[in-house]
């Protein structure tokens, strides 16, 4: 979806739904378009930004917004969001998904699809989460990504979030796949670390899509390329 304040003016603001490619930051998919739409205009500068940043290793909806519609970024970003989470149980990893090597394996064998159903209740509501140690959560002065990818401890103080909702899609052979409705600034990730502790056991991420935020769905964005053939045919 693309969506103009004025009929294809960019600097009057756009709002375009994108679909995140897996392994591209956040910063690689606005950093695109920003290029691609200041070629177009042949203009040196236009503001563009995300509302919402999404792991390299996830997937799926991102809000760009492009020339006054950034104004709108901390109206979007506060809004609900929906995410498809696939949970490996009975071993966990440093960064709490594929981005590091598994560093220790727990039991599974107590682990049943009743046990999960009432654990996951545990975690509707307001809970306190403490974010991952591989996070752009800034600790004096540096993203905590930074302390943990050179073997360093650091203090980070946990956050006050809100699960609406989490429904079980799959539940077999160790593997938990979960809608997830929640409030900004809930990590997946930590919650996947949380659940797998809850259940006396370990997990990490696997696979994660962000599916909705407020009204806006994936079923609405496009792909990149289907955005640059959008520009190259204004």
């Amino acid at each position: 979806m693309i969506r103009f304040e004025t009929d294809n003016d960019f600097q009057q603001g756009a709002f375009i739904l994108l679909n995140k490619p897996y392994e591209w930051t956040s910063f690689d998919l606005v950093n695109k378009v920003k290029f691609k739409i200041k070629h177009k205009l042949r203009v040196k500068k236009i503001k563009v930004g995300h509302a919402g940043t999404l792991d390299p290793l996830a997937t799926g909806l991102m809000i760009v917004c492009v020339g006054k519609y950034t104004k709108k970024i901390d109206t979007y970003q506060s809004q609900v969001k929906e995410y498809i989470a696939t949970l490996q149980l009975g071993a966990t990893t440093p960064s709490f998904d594929l981005e590091t090597e598994i560093d220790q394996e727990y039991p599974t064998e107590h682990i049943t699809r009743e046990l999960v159903d009432e654990t996951l209740k545990g975690f509707i509501g307001s809970i306190e989460q403490r974010p991952p140690d591989y996070s752009a959560v800034k600790v004096n002065g540096k993203r905590a990504y930074e302390y943990a990818r050179k073997g360093q401890e650091v203090e980070i103080k946990k956050k006050t979030l809100v699960i609406d909702e989490i429904e079980v899609l799959e539940f077999a052979k160790n593997v938990l796949k979960i809608r997830v409705v929640c409030s900004k600034g809930t990590y997946i990730r930590a919650l996947a670390r949380d659940i797998g502790q809850a259940l006396n056991s370990g997990a990490h991420l696997t696979a994660l899509q962000r599916t909705q935020i407020g009204d806006f769905k994936i079923d609405d964005a496009i792909e990149i390329e289907d955005f640059i053939k959008f520009l190259e045919n204004l």
